[in-house]
């Protein structure tokens, strides 16, 4: 199996091996101003390139946005400028494969729930922490889709109105604020600095300094505020968080669990616990997803 995560920065690729785990890691960059069908071109190069070396019997795509799982759509990806694509049937024509296409917060959630942080777990709530900020409510091992959050529209929940543009049209969602893009930017807008990566202004925060102290601040804080509306909504059992933020460190999540400690009490916060995948949830995901077709496939 391969599996493709497409981002608004980078697509994420492996291939599913022995024992379920993720091998021949390989990232390109997306480079979405060059526009859609350009986009798409890439996608297709980067799961044919993969395909290549390990000749597998099925490919998983998982996207950002708004994913029509069923007919392998990306209905909306705001980030990738695309609207109503059929994914599945262009990579499918392309690989001569059968391909599953999802999106990415629920896949990271189907990924953990079967075989990360969330096994075991009557019900949780799947936040992965990126370039953008996917969601998934996962109840009984499976993601739940319809409503927003569990759609894995929390990143653009309006936490800061009038803020920075977001990509989805609104402004001050909370993906311009707390994403590890905006990380970046913010912290380049504060010091005049660019090129500092997410994990050197996180870094950078835990020795004290003071700008970077103010933006990660403010982005645990409008994460904090997002999260503490989706618990009191779900009740999930856990939160379990996935990404980059994940791979900032462990001061990052304390950071985190103080501030939601703050707004709704000790004893109404989840357990809090790291994806084991981290930032590959959503790859292990679409391989799992490729792999569950594959098996179909076979059944018939």
């Amino acid at each position: 199996m391969i599996a493709l995560q497409v981002g608004a920065t980078y697509i994420k690729g492996y291939a599913l091996g022995p024992g379920g785990v993720l091998r021949d890691g390989e990232r390109w960059f997306t480079r979405p101003e060059r526009g859609p069908d350009a986009v798409l071109e890439t996608v297709l190069t980067c799961a044919a390139t993969l395909a290549e070396r390990c000749r597998p019997t099925a490919a998983g795509v998982v996207l950002p946005g708004t994913v029509d799982d069923t007919s392998g759509r990306a209905v909306r990806a705001g980030a990738l400028g695309w609207r109503e694509v059929p994914v599945r049937d262009w990579v499918a024509e392309h690989l001569e494969l059968p391909v599953a296409v999802g999106h990415d917060g629920r896949a990271g959630g189907l990924a953990e729930a079967r075989a990360g942080a969330g096994r075991g777990c009557r019900d949780f709530l799947f936040v992965s922490v990126g370039d953008g900020i996917a969601a998934a409510v996962v109840r009984a091992g499976r993601a739940a889709s319809g409503a927003p959050h569990a759609a894995g529209e929390l990143g653009h929940t309006v936490v800061r109105p009038g803020g920075d543009p977001c990509h989805c049209g609104a402004r001050g969602c909370l993906e311009t604020v707390a994403s590890a893009a905006a990380v970046t930017r913010r912290y380049a807008r504060a010091t005049g600095r660019h090129g500092a990566g997410v994990r050197e202004v996180y870094h950078r925060a835990g020795a004290g300094e003071r700008a970077a102290l103010a933006v990660c601040g403010q982005a645990a804080d409008a994460l904090a505020e997002v999260l503490a509306t989706a618990i009191v909504r779900y009740a999930p059992e856990r939160v379990v968080i996935a990404g980059e933020l994940v791979d900032a460190g462990a001061a990052r999540l304390t950071a985190l669990r103080e501030v939601l400690t703050g707004r709704l009490g000790a004893p109404a916060v989840p357990e809090l616990r790291v994806a084991r995948f981290g930032a590959t949830a959503g790859c292990m995901g679409a391989a799992l997803l490729a792999r569950d077709l594959a098996r179909a496939h076979a059944d018939r």
